[in-house]
């Protein structure tokens, strides 16, 4: 029995051993991970056109029945692509705003109304009431964070890009060839604005004008600060003034608007702890302070 015991708990021991040190072991080191990124990868098959699954098409035939004026439903259209999406997505967006409107309150009513077998009275009424708001309107909550998430992900990497930018005409490279240098970088593969830059060169390779397509790249992110950066590049090439001084002014600006803004969030916090100290800690405090002096004033006066 003794050894039985001991066989067990070795084995115990030496399960949990590995457990703990498997994903140590097994870790790929840092160089090797990053030479993997620039092997080329073998593709199976290429696909001009992603097809769409059916579930986006009924989505998007769902949504078309939504009837909204023409501003309203370019506002959405706007935002969508700020947030990354292409335009032709809103009408799947609208689907969700709908089919969100009707499972909410449907799940509700079926799973809880019906399975308790429960009359369907005024609280019940209001509560399906307000889950179909709320799912009316969770999508343009989501959808103005995604938006929100974005434009501080492409205001935070603008300096950096602006730098590289820098390099590169300084380089020698003229302004398209810095950009297409720029979206090649794979510290910026899968940044946002780099796409976006991207998109304005095929553009710009397709014929459109340099200008006018940094201008649509600029309407696209709905970021103040590439709209500033896009009207210095036409005022550089418009005056012909020196490219490489106007690109490190402009990223020094926005390092210390960048810092402006860090340093006003770090003053806001101040007044931001006072409502938890007031509500936990300062309770808590008078409790313990308070406390043994109450207990000692209760027992002078109630002898």
């Amino acid at each position: 029995m003794v050894y039985a015991i001991t066989a067990i708990v070795f084995m115990a021991i030496a399960l949990l051993t590995a457990a703990v040190a498997y994903p140590y072991l097994s870790r790929r080191s840092v160089v090797q991970s990053r030479l993997e990124k620039f092997e080329v990868q073998e593709v199976s098959k290429v696909e001009l056109v992603q097809e769409a699954p059916k579930w986006y098409d009924q989505l998007g035939q769902l949504g078309r029945s939504l009837k909204l004026s023409t501003k309203e439903q370019g506002k959405y259209t706007q935002m969508l692509v700020a947030a990354g999406y292409k335009r032709e997505s809103v009408y799947v967006f609208f689907g969700c705003k709908i089919l969100l409107t009707i499972l909410l309150p449907g799940v509700f009513v079926l799973f809880y109304v019906m399975a308790r077998g429960l009359e369907l009275n005024r609280l019940m009424l209001l509560t399906t009431i307000i889950l179909a708001i709320v799912g009316y309107l969770a999508p343009s909550y989501w959808l103005v964070h995604q938006c929100n998430e974005r434009k501080l992900k492409i205001f935070h990497t603008l300096p950096d890009i602006l730098d590289l930018l820098t390099v590169c005409v300084d380089a020698g490279l003229s302004m398209d060839a810095a950009l297409i240098k720029t979206t090649e970088v794979p510290q910026f593969a899968n940044d946002p604005l780099a796409k976006e830059i991207k998109v304005a060169t095929m553009e710009t390779r397709a014929g459109k004008p340099r200008i006018e397509a940094l201008k649509d790249m600029a309407a696209r992110t709905m970021v103040d600060d590439v709209k500033s950066f896009v009207t210095m590049l036409a005022q550089t090439e418009r005056f012909g003034t020196s490219l490489s001084q106007a690109l490190t002014v402009h990223s020094e600006s926005l390092r210390t608007k960048r810092k402006q803004i860090a340093e006003e969030a770090a003053a806001k916090t101040t007044i931001k702890m006072i409502f938890p100290l007031v509500m936990f800690v300062f309770p808590a405090l008078l409790v313990v302070i308070l406390g043994p002096a109450y207990i000692q004033i209760s027992k002078t006066l109630f002898k």
